[in-house]
């Protein structure tokens, strides 16, 4: 028996990393998965986002964990393709229980992202999308009558700025900040509204996970350049994190042992914020 039997859960950014992990986690503890992705690149972004090829991956790794799946690609910005992709996963699976929003970006590197089209991708992506990913699921979820778990993938930097020095400030890492901070006020709304539903929404705040976000070359130098500036210094010995760390923590949420946990913002960082 699995913790999630029976169950559905909506995943955004599945292609690869995070929410790759969280899907075929998801389907091991017995959800059946509806998965999203852009599955394209975005030109301020100076890192490749995930490919068809990537979401074909995770189908693939879902089925060998013995799970279903529907995975379709549709960009977080675009309300309508969502609730397509929704509406298909809950016509062939009957309902739906968990949403983790997943999908982000942040405009760290490349020859763009100290522009104004930074500032308004990473605004679209991170926050806008998140409000889309919760909207088009919230009518299966209240109408079903089983309550349910939303969890909203954010970052220490929904906590606190990343960085001291004002020469590496730029449109896109003030945009990531302003929408990693907005999406605590986000979170926390939704967990009051639809408390009397029992549906539960929080956030999770992990410090650097070994994704592709990260872990490329061109974001590589950059924190390698600015290293000093960076305020996040986990007090346990680490590295980076690693994305099952993120996928098991959005398990629990999910999961009946976190029945009445709502509300909440849980950091994963290694006792960064203590400093």
């Amino acid at each position: 028996m699995g913790v999630l039997d029976g169950r559905v859960a909506f995943i955004t950014g599945a292609a690869r990393g995070q929410g790759r992990t969280a899907a075929v986690l998801f389907a091991e503890h017995g959800a059946k998965v509806i998965a999203a992705d852009i599955c394209e690149s975005i030109k301020t972004i100076g890192y490749p986002l995930a490919t068809e090829a990537d979401l074909a991956e995770t189908v693939r790794l879902v089925e060998v964990a013995g799970g279903e799946i529907v995975a379709r690609r549709a960009d977080v910005r675009d309300h309508d393709a969502l609730q397509d992709v929704v509406d298909e996963g809950v016509a062939k699976f009957g309902r739906l229980d968990f949403v983790l929003c997943n999908a982000g970006v942040f405009s760290w590197t490349g020859d763009l992202y100290d522009t104004p089209a930074a500032w308004t991708d990473t605004m679209e992506v991170n926050a806008r999308g998140t409000h889309n990913t919760v909207e088009v699921a919230l009518p299966m979820m209240i109408g079903g009558g089983h309550g349910g778990s939303i969890v909203m993938t954010n970052s220490l930097s929904g906590l606190a700025p990343m960085i001291s020095d004002y020469r590496f400030s730029s449109a896109g890492y003030l945009a990531y900040m302003t929408a990693k901070h907005g999406l605590v006020g986000l979170m926390r709304a939704y967990a009051l509204m639809l408390a009397q539903f029992s549906i539960r929404v929080n956030s999770l705040h992990p410090g650097g996970v070994a994704t592709p976000m990260i872990a490329n070359e061109s974001v590589g130098a950059v924190m390698t350049e600015m290293a000093q500036a960076i305020i996040y210094r986990p007090a346990m010995p680490m590295d980076h994190l690693e994305p099952s760390d993120v996928a098991n923590a959005s398990l629990w949420l999910c999961s009946d042992n976190a029945r009445y946990v709502t509300g909440t913002m849980l950091p994963i960082d290694g006792g960064a914020m203590l400093r």
